[in-house]
């Protein structure tokens, strides 16, 4: 990697701005990337960097400024102009085909349709030959839908460096990744780094950075605010060069819970014949949070779905409010006053194309505030809207705005509005602070918190085992479908809580009666 100032840029952007309606994206940005240069874009959701990026990667065209690479300007609106160039961009949310197989998903659109033979065989040495020169393992026969996140992100990338990537931008890079994952990631993009490719890399996520990046560019409001070496600034200053002022995290206060409201004994889950969630105990109680952390696949999915009222187990004992249930339905849920805060906002908890007004109602719609008779009220569902928008600080739309067109963030706060404008009794909040910036963080926490403080029962299912540690009154493991006796927030830390996620248990000072212990 290089910091060296006087090497010619590789890519230029400059004086970069875009529109969407009344709400300014990017504000006259320019941004320049050398060779072998490792940049960081930072901050918050909804400050313009996706915009930004996909503007240079010729997915949206720009309302002014250019785009050079190598000195050339590159047509604006067209990707093949952009991947001609050298320019490779690895989504958040990843374009391949979960049927095909690896190679064949490498080889998507590089063959002409016309073509009489297809180059398999040759396709299949540079594909290995690019795996083996930046340690990115791969079975090209493998198919994709049977890859772990981490593999398929590795496929993202290695596309990219099949069309002859120079420049590669990645979106979020670690937003569905595990801690693991994500080290051995970042040690493949200094590789390639080392060997002259120049990269991009959006986060919000200040310690990898700093760990990271070369260089950092700070956005705020669609403008560039401020642009930094990594080695002379430190995660404080970014935070607030991100946000605007200084931002800490709420803590958590001691409290007395209240009575238990939702309890479950020896709950067995089965899909396709596996049984996700094995004989597991645990229970809620008023004005007190559960924490559950893992590694994920090991059930955390099941037992979201349980709680939502997707999934009914097959087996073992459930009671909610204090009588007996046989299953979890997700109307009388919604009714009785249980939020829930999906793990995927994007297929779970919000339907794009909606209206922001279409989705803050969407889950309650039936009730009497939105809807008579049949007929949706909707000067009720947009003042609700906009009642959200403007409590829990929701950018870049009005209630009448597409849903689509929030951040990532700013969606996942609409999701928060919606479950706690009115205080629920449970709160089902899985992976609530995933993919959100620091500020977005604490304000999510302060909201869970406040939650807590007024009474509601929360489970918090999270692998950021700083969030369990800070939200969290016990804490459970989840390990290969089976769950750990509880330990109280006051006894742990990542190193104990990293052996319970790896399934070591003897360590435990779980209550009697208060979880399960089965070993996994």
């Amino acid at each position: 990697m290089t910091n060296d100032t006087s090497v010619t840029p590789v890519l230029e952007l400059s004086h970069i701005s875009k529109r969407f309606g009344p709400i300014v994206a990017n504000d006259d940005i320019s941004i320049s990337l050398k060779r072998g240069e490792l940049l960081a874009l930072l901050g918050e959701n909804g400050a313009g960097k996706t915009t930004l990026m996909s503007i240079l990667f010729g997915h949206y065209t720009p309302d002014g400024g250019t785009v050079r690479v190598d000195g050339v300007e590159l047509p604006h609106g067209r990707p093949r102009a952009a991947i001609q160039a050298g320019v490779g961009m690895v989504h958040q949310h990843f374009s391949l085909a979960p049927n095909l197989t690896v190679l064949e998903n490498v080889m998507t659109g590089t063959e002409p349709l016309w073509s009489l033979r297809s180059g398999t065989a040759a396709a299949r040495r540079k594909l290995l030959a690019i795996a083996e020169r930046f340690g990115l393992g791969v079975d090209p026969d493998a198919r994709l839908g049977d890859l772990s996140v981490g593999e398929q992100q590795r496929v993202e990338i290695l596309k990219a460096l099949y069309n002859d990537a120079r420049i590669l931008i990645l979106d979020e890079p670690t937003a569905v990744l595990t801690n693991i994952e994500a080290e051995r990631l970042f040690s493949t993009l200094r590789e390639m780094a080392r060997q002259g490719l120049s990269l991009i890399f959006i986060s919000h996520k200040l310690d990898e950075v700093m760990a990271a990046a070369d260089r950092i560019v700070v956005l705020r409001g669609g403008k560039v605010a401020a642009e930094r070496k990594a080695s002379e600034t430190n995660k404080a200053e970014l935070a607030e060069l991100m946000v605007g002022h200084r931002v800490t995290r709420p803590k958590r206060e001691p409290t007395t819970p209240g009575e238990t409201v939702f309890e479950a004994s020896r709950l067995t889950v089965s899909s396709g014949g596996i049984e996700r969630l094995k004989e597991i105990d645990f229970f809620l109680r008023e004005g007190e949070t559960l924490g559950i952390i893992g590694v994920s696949g090991n059930g955390q999915a099941s037992l979201s779905q349980l709680m939502s009222g997707l999934a009914k187990p097959a087996t073992g004992e459930m009671r909610l409010f204090g009588e007996p249930v046989t299953a979890l339905d997700v109307h009388d849920l919604v009714d009785a006053g249980i939020g829930r805060i999906p793990e995927d906002r994007h297929r779970q908890g919000a339907i794009g194309e909606m209206a922001i007004w279409e989705n803050a109602v969407l889950e309650r719609i039936r009730q009497p505030l939105f809807s008579r008779r049949g007929i949706v009220d909707r000067s009720a569902g947009q003042a609700f809207a906009a009642t959200i928008i403007e409590e829990f600080d929701v950018r870049g739309g009005t209630p009448a705005s597409r849903t689509r067109l929030l951040s990532g963030g700013n969606m996942q706060k609409l999701i928060l509005g919606r479950n706690l404008y009115r205080r629920p009794r449970i709160l089902i909040a899985a992976q609530p602070t995933r993919g959100l910036d620091e500020g977005a963080v604490a304000a999510v926490h302060a909201r869970i918190l406040e939650a807590r403080k007024q009474g509601t029962a929360v489970l918090l299912i999270s692998e950021d085992l700083d969030e369990v540690i800070g939200l969290a009154d016990r804490i459970q493991a989840i390990v290969k479908g089976r769950l750990s006796a509880p330990i109280a927030a006051e006894h742990a830390d990542p190193r104990r809580l990293g052996l319970m996620m790896s399934g070591d248990w003897t360590s435990g000072d779980g209550v009697s009666g208060e979880g399960n212990s089965h070993a996994p």
